[in-house]
């Protein structure tokens, strides 16, 4: 069985595109967990609408956990809130990830938008981490990891405080097979737009430096925050 864990922070305007890609898909072997950090608007009338198993969440990395703790897959996928994912997509990475025996595998991403500038960011970064695998692995929105796998690295670092899916990548990377699988999905841009697309940049640029060459950002001095574009933040 696949484990799909969401978690959730307000999403009532993206969770059901997500959960109606899902439900869409011509795979059937799956459960959908929603680790939800304390949401305010109708995030959990949503998810019950769509039969997922919800669980208390709390900050990005502590909501996986939780997932995961409720899981009963033996393989998990872990998505943000905001991606959609077209047809096939769940039969094809699974089909994928078994038959290369991978431990960990990431995604290439598309960005749901038609701007040229985001196209060519998304395209750059596919370049880069598809370029980097062997020597860095790399997972942004989407990671599909075994069981076994999660457990052995104990799951997400719950002090990380920023690319901690970056960081958990390649703990994974350290103990098992990871590759790219090239099954496409799309990502959201709100980040984008509500930050400033340079500060998004600049602050990722940085923070991968920082991981490369300090180790997992332990530290606020990226001031990253989950859930908050309706003006609201969770508390870790």
């Amino acid at each position: 069985m696949l484990s799909i864990i969401i978690p959730t922070l307000n999403e009532e305007k993206y969770l059901p595109l997500l959960l109606g890609s899902i439900k869409k898909q011509d795979f059937f072997d799956y459960e959908i967990i929603v680790s939800d950090a304390g949401s305010e608007d109708k995030t959990l009338e949503i998810a019950q609408k769509y039969g997922c198993k919800i669980v208390r969440g709390g900050f990005v990395s502590t909501g996986r956990n939780n997932g995961a703790k409720a899981a009963r897959g033996d393989i998990f996928l872990f998505l943000d809130a905001d991606v959609i994912l077209p047809p096939f997509f769940l039969k094809n990475s699974v089909e994928k990830f078994k038959k290369r025996n991978l431990g960990i595998a990431a995604f290439l991403i598309f960005p749901q938008s038609s701007k040229k500038i985001y196209k060519v960011c998304f395209k750059f970064f596919n370049l880069y981490v598809w370029l980097v695998q062997k020597l860095s692995a790399h997972s942004v929105a989407a990671i599909m990891v075994k069981r076994e796998i999660h457990q052995t690295i104990g799951g997400f670092d719950e002090e990380i405080f920023f690319v901690e899916d970056y960081s958990y990548t390649r703990e994974a990377a350290k103990v098992s097979k990871f590759g790219l699988i090239k099954e496409p999905f799309f990502v959201s841009v709100r980040r984008y737009e509500k930050d400033g697309r340079f500060n998004v940049c600049v602050k990722y640029a940085l923070a991968e430096l920082h991981v490369l060459f300090l180790g997992p950002v332990k530290s606020d001095i990226f001031k990253y925050r989950f859930g908050h574009y309706e003006n609201k933040e969770a508390k870790k």
